[in-house]
């Protein structure tokens, strides 16, 4: 055996990097779907699933290699060749991704996000982690010299790779995504198993040729692909990068600036430009503090679950000067974009923590609680279940209203929004519900028994000051519908809110390309190219 692998430690060391790079680059997977496909429990499945089919043939495979050829030469080349892999998909990924999106978007009714997913994985990360499912296998083969010592060997072995997955689960999520985005998470990684793969060769004084062109390949990768912009397209960005939890994109218009998680679905969060309406699902939702009569208290307290970029809390300071409002959202990042580039005043306070652990960690009661935390196309099934809304209720005065944000609206039976408004209706004794004009978002209203939701928003209407309000609050109670309960419940034991989500999803994907998908039906793809 090679010098540099008479010492075990060298081989564990190989494993231990192994290990570590498997779960960074599984990590980094998610984070590369999610502005494309959201980052729901669908998502995580999907990935969970093919990387573990790779390893496992990676590791059928890596085994039968190894007892045919024991040759450490072969194991660290397929370490160089997943580095080479592994560098490449910053430069590469989203364009993938996106070429799957683009021709399953026209070919198939349902599940898209599930098979864009999936075909995307199966194409992008199934082969270099193939590649490392043959680490272990190899390694026990060139390290076990005997029966004697084989178990403690193996186990050696498996307790270096377990050690180097512990971390490569952790440094991702709070040292190098966070500082440093995906890409360079990949090529971070990848580098490390270049690293191996050269020392091993440069030891033996081999495959210089081969050594020198996998250097040059990984600097064309780490200069071409280091910038990891998702939405490549978008020339005018003010903002691009990564959080903890999120894509995050800044955009501005003649009349807006947008926050989006997403590069294919919607917005996040939108700012109108000037003090008047936005014409959008914020204008609607005032109706709460008319019904809850905040006009007519000497202080009223607003609590906005979600709160973005706090366009929503502007609104409300500025229709209703007797109110205090605060916020609650999960990414601090957020947070620090909506004071830079959406003119969120520092007197309104954010707190950064999860919607629902917030209001089992408070007391308070509020006049209005606004749940806006369904993002995109990603709903928190714990801040949709009866047991969240129980709480909600809990938290409001007797004569306090919740309005929640439902941002995608479907006429199909069973959908995730008739599942939010029997759910609710479950919990509260007053529900209404309205249309947001040009948009799929519905606003549902809830208070307790016996307020009157409708006839308390016409009769504070009268007293507004503000004629833009009051002509909204008209076209509000114009199109309010009192909602009737049925028995579609979201629990915390049963919830499939991504399921539902995705259903809607695909609904109102083949609505907007229905065009074109009859084109490619009848012209294939030349007919979609000369129709643009």
């Amino acid at each position: 055996m090679e010098s540099i692998l008479k010492n075990k430690y060298y081989l564990y060391l190989t494993e231990f990097f192994a290990g570590m790079s498997v779960m960074a680059v599984e990590l980094g997977a998610s984070r590369l779907l999610a502005p494309y496909f959201s980052s729901s429990q669908i998502v995580w499945t999907i990935i969970i699933g093919t990387i573990m089919i790779a390893m496992a043939l990676g590791n059928i495979w890596g085994g039968r290699s190894a007892d045919r050829n024991p040759n450490p030469d072969k194991l660290y080349m397929r370490l160089i060749v997943a580095a080479l892999w592994i560098a490449a998909i910053p430069v590469v990924g989203k364009y993938i991704i996106l070429g799957i999106s683009a021709l399953l978007i026209v070919s198939v009714n349902n599940n898209f996000l599930i098979l864009a997913g999936f075909a995307a994985c199966m194409v992008i990360f199934v082969f270099p982690l193939f590649l490392l499912g043959t680490v272990t296998p190899s390694l026990a083969r060139y390290t076990v010299e005997s029966l004697d010592d084989s178990g403690k060997t193996v186990g050696t072995l498996g307790a270096f790779n377990t050690i180097g997955s512990i971390i490569g689960t952790f440094l991702p999520t709070f040292v190098t995504i966070p500082a440093v985005g995906t890409a360079i998470t990949f090529l971070i990684f990848s580098g490390i198993l270049l690293l191996l793969g050269l020392v091993y060769f440069i030891s033996k004084r081999a495959k210089k040729r081969t050594c020198a062109m996998a250097i040059v390949l990984f600097i064309l990768c780490s200069i071409f692909g280091h910038s990891g912009s998702f939405a490549f397209w978008e020339n005018s960005l003010l903002y691009e990068g990564e959080s903890i939890y999120n894509y995050l994109q800044v955009k501005e218009t003649d009349d807006s600036v947008i926050l989006s998680t997403n590069v294919l679905f919607g917005v996040q969060s939108i700012m109108k430009k000037g003090d008047s309406l936005t014409g959008m699902y914020y204008d609607y939702a005032l109706a709460a503090p008319v019904m809850a009569g905040v006009k007519e208290k000497e202080n009223a307290d607003i609590l906005i679950l979600g709160m973005g970029t706090g366009t929503y809390a502007k609104q409300c300071m500025s229709y209703f000067e007797n109110v205090s409002v605060e916020g609650v959202e999960i990414d601090q990042k957020i947070t620090d974009l909506a004071g830079e580039y959406f003119a969120l005043p520092n007197t309104i306070e954010v707190t950064t923590y999860d919607g629902r652990a917030y209001l089992q960690a408070v007391d308070k009661k509020y006049d209005v609680i606004m749940v806006d935390a369904y993002q995109d196309i990603t709903i928190p099934f714990q801040m949709s279940s009866v047991e969240f809304f129980r709480m909600v209720k809990e938290h409001l005065e007797e004569d306090g209203v919740m309005v929640v944000n439902m941002n995608m609206h479907s006429e199909e039976k069973g959908n995730i929004n008739e599942y939010l408004s029997d759910t609710i209706a479950s919990v509260f004794g007053e529900v209404y519900t309205v249309d947001v004009k040009g948009s799929t978002n519905r606003e549902l209203f809830a208070s307790a028994d016996g307020v009157g939701i409708l006839e308390t928003l016409e009769k504070n209407t009268g007293v507004l000051e503000n004629d833009g309000l009051s002509d909204m609050m008209r076209r509000v109670s114009e199109g309010l519908v009192k909602y009737e309960g049925g028995d579609l419940l979201l629990t915390d034991d049963r919830a499939p809110v991504e399921l539902l989500g995705m259903s809607v999803i695909d609904a109102l994907i083949q609505d907007e390309i229905g065009y074109y998908k009859k084109i490619f039906q009848e012209e294939g793809i030349e007919g979609i190219l000369n129709s643009m």
